[in-house]
């Protein structure tokens, strides 16, 4: 066996984690050193956020993880329209409940402090009235509007804490239209496509027709398309969504403050069973341990919050702050994958799949995702009974790996493509490896050589039973329609 092909069989078989781990990048993550650590220590996809920063910052951030972790996954995350409070002064502000502050637009408070707080949309601050709530950031820190007058707009401090950077400003929803995609964000989108970006995060989607609007705009190479659900809207409209999105984010951080606190936990269930019910990957987001962007250990509240998410059925969970400004990003990655690894050893991977079996992917009777969606009933059902090995979906979109995948089947999945942006749009799915495989001509060729790479890579050896999903190699025709049990000679 050689030094290589052993490499891939260790790194494979250290890394028994099924749900994957989205890791932001900002200031405490960017050099390549601490990068490299992170993917080494679990990180599966890097978000790429747009709220901060330019759009070259980004972009040097992409080539960055790109040169330094080429097996990660990308994911750009569009900033929408989020109202910002003009920037507080480094190290943060304390807002002392009851203390009283000044709102006004950013053009005329151009840095926020613990007295006045500058505003991004103006026209947000001309709409507030009195006894309207203000949520600053994710709603830790709270304002009501005492009195309205020609000077200005004054608050009281309802609920203190300590803010910093550019935290976001929730206003009433009668207060504001939010339109989805800005015009900025359709700017920002153009340049991600150029340089090849795979997944693209689009906020605050209400309805299936900002979806839409982002794909037009990106044209034939579209990336996957993220909708991050963060609004009584998303949630009302999530079915219709989930039609037209590649997957799905439950954005808890707005949506905490957008609807009650207690719907929450039942919206985040809601959300990824819809999810599952149309073959997209969901990820599960915000203050997932978010006491380690300054502790070394989480709270046991945040252990528990991480493994309920995983039993959930998220496809992957996400680090926000923890790693874009934490103390120690490869530590934060380590500890959740710790914390994910053991979560899934109590996930009922039979009884998942059983429920799951009558359960067709939703959608037109007639679209090909309900061929793919029987296929793989079948081949879970399969590999189950056979005791397969592995499961070796060869896909050239990705679409038959994501749809074998909601089954959660406890043998690995293996995903073949000849194509390398396909092989980093399933880092986000869950329990799929991928490996890059030569183009064939014919299904044929199409299963061997996914079997001989099976085996090549440590996925399976002679004896073993593995279930094959293949389709016509034809790119015209790319519906999985071929389902083969092969044991290996």
């Amino acid at each position: 066996m050689s030094s290589a092909k052993a490499k891939t069989i260790a790194t494979r078989e250290a890394k028994n984690r099924r749900t994957r781990i989205v890791a932001t990048i900002g200031p405490a993550s960017d050099s390549p050193e601490v990068l490299r650590k992170m993917a080494d220590a679990g990180m599966d996809v890097a978000r790429i956020p747009l709220a901060h920063g330019s759009i070259e910052d980004a972009i040097a951030r992409v080539k960055r993880v790109r040169e330094t972790a080429p097996e990660v996954g990308i994911l750009a995350d569009l900033p929408g329209p989020k109202i910002r409070a003009s920037e507080f002064p480094k190290g943060g502000v304390v807002l002392a409940t009851g203390s009283e502050v000044v709102l006004g637009s950013s053009e005329e408070i151009k840095e926020s402090s613990a007295n006045a707080i500058g505003v991004s949309n103006p026209d947000i601050v001309a709409g507030l009235e009195e006894d309207d709530l203000v949520a600053i950031g994710d709603g830790g820190v709270s304002l009501r509007v005492i009195s309205v007058t020609g000077k200005g707009i004054k608050a009281v401090v309802r609920a203190g804490g300590k803010v910093q950077g550019r935290p976001g400003v929730t206003v009433p929803t009668s207060r504001v239209q939010l339109v989805t995609p800005t015009k900025e964000d359709l700017e920002r989108l153009h340049a991600l496509v150029e340089v090849g970006v795979e997944m693209v995060a689009i906020s605050f989607v209400r309805s299936a027709a900002d979806v839409e609007s982002v794909r037009r705009a990106a044209g034939p190479e579209a990336p996957l398309l993220c909708a991050k659900i963060e609004t009584p809207q998303g949630v009302l409209e999530i079915d219709r969504i989930l039609e037209t999105a590649d997957m799905v984010m439950v954005a808890r951080g707005d949506m905490g403050v957008r609807l009650p606190l207690e719907d929450v936990p039942h919206i985040q269930k809601q959300i990824i069973r819809s999810g599952v019910r149309y073959g997209r990957p969901v990820i599960t987001a915000t203050q997932m341990l978010e006491s380690m962007i300054t502790s070394l250990v989480p709270t046991r509240a945040e252990v528990t919050d991480v493994a309920n998410a995983v039993l959930d059925g998220s496809s992957a969970v996400m680090l926000s702050a923890e790693t874009a400004v934490g103390v120690d990003p490869v530590n934060v990655i380590a500890t959740m994958s710790k914390i994910v690894e053991r979560s899934e050893e109590n996930f009922d991977y039979i009884t998942w799949g059983n429920e799951l079996g009558a359960q067709q992917i939703s959608g037109p009777s007639s679209a090909p995702e309900r061929i793919t969606a029987a296929i793989t009933s079948a081949a879970w059902r399969a590999a189950v009974e056979q005791d397969a090995k592995a499961i070796i979906a060869c896909t050239s979109s990705g679409a038959t790996a994501r749809a074998i995948s909601r089954f959660r089947p406890p043998m690995p999945i293996l995903a073949t493509t000849p194509y390398q942006r396909t092989a980093h749009q399933l880092t986000v799915s869950w329990g799929v490896d991928s490996l890059v495989v030569q183009k064939v001509k014919s299904t044929d060729d199409v299963v061997w050589f996914a079997v001989q790479a099976a085996v090549d890579n440590g996925y399976a050896r002679s004896g073993d039973v593995v279930v094959v999903l293949a389709g016509s190699p034809d790119e015209a025709n790319p519906i999985a329609d071929t389902l083969r049990i092969v044991r290996i000679a």
